[in-house]
């Protein structure tokens, strides 16, 4: 199997509210629209970054459909339909199915400490729901469940399975992930804080939260992974982590602040859903600066 279409820089999709708090087709397809034209591979749709969790199921599948409506064909679509119950997760992942997603992915159980037995099983069930290519999610840090090589193996066997979203925090994963899988499977890059690290541990790809506040940059850090010219990779993950830093230090959430950002690029993809915190008047003026500093790196290293 070719893995050419899961390839380079797939931002993970940001949930697009309304002015009242709620899901907009609108604000949706103008951010499948930006995205288009900045030139990114593909887009993860309905995970951590799309505000899953503060969402009910039928809002989750509009924002499916509405992605679909203005990217099918486009660039590559992989939709996350890990839920809090195996019977969600199906529903969700049948929808995607029927859109024409080119892949699902899922985040293991949470909440209630399963044993290993039920996380595969979770997997499995929604695997089998639909003839979709499968890609696990690692993310321990908010699940609490550590994808360990061993399992990585033992799903392997589901020739669904294509690979992994490693998001946990040591590189050494994604190797170790990447060695057990060979060129049979493909491994994103999960923290953006390490995407060159991780592309140079073994990652094929990246899938990342931050990459559609700055996708010139991860895109022209992944061109220097590729070239070889490691050296300019240092430089820009180096700019990069200066702006992730900056985005996480206000009083609102990092997915605030970005939206923020968007929103004064022209790209209006309202706030964020509560228990998410809104920016505050106090983070105007370092919002600005974060808008300097991502300007000047893309000068830096596109221009």
């Amino acid at each position: 199997m070719t893995f050419e279409k899961f390839h380079g820089i797939l931002p993970a999709f940001y949930a697009c509210y309304d002015d009242q708090g709620n899901i907009s087709e609108a604000r949706t397809k103008d951010l499948c629209n930006y995205l288009f034209d900045k030139g990114v591979q593909g887009v993860y749709v309905g995970g951590s970054s799309g505000e899953c969790i503060y969402q009910n199921l039928e809002e989750r599948k509009a924002v499916l459909s509405y992605v679909a409506d203005q990217l099918k064909g486009k660039m590559t679509l992989i939709a996350h339909v890990g839920a809090p119950s195996t019977r969600d997760s199906i529903e969700l992942a049948k929808h995607a199915a029927t859109l024409g997603y080119d892949a699902l992915s899922a985040i293991p159980p949470i909440y209630f400490k399963l044993p290993e037995s039920a996380v595969y099983k979770y997997w499995t069930d929604i695997m089998e729901a639909t003839p979709l290519d499968f890609i696990i999610y690692n993310i321990p840090q908010t699940t609490g469940y550590t994808l360990t090589p061993s399992m990585f193996e033992k799903l392997l066997a589901n020739k669904k399975v294509i690979g992994v979203k490693n998001s946990s925090m040591p590189t050494m994963d994604i190797e170790r992930f990447k060695k057990v899988g060979g060129d049979d499977v493909i491994v994103f890059n999960g923290p953006d804080e390490q995407f060159v690290s991780g592309r140079i541990m073994g990652a094929d790809a990246g899938i990342g939260g931050t990459y559609a506040v700055m996708p010139e940059l991860f895109l022209q850090a992944n061109e220097f992974v590729k070239a070889g010219n490691f050296n300019e990779a240092r430089l820009i993950q180096s700019d990069i982590n200066d702006i992730i830093i900056a985005l996480c230090s206000l009083q609102g959430s990092m997915y605030a602040a970005i939206k923020e950002v968007l929103n004064r690029r022209g790209v209006n993809v309202g706030s964020v859903r509560a228990p998410l915190e809104g920016i505050t008047n106090e983070d105007i003026a370092p919002i600005e600066d974060i808008m300097k500093l991502i300007d000047q790196a893309i000068e830096r290293y596109c221009g």
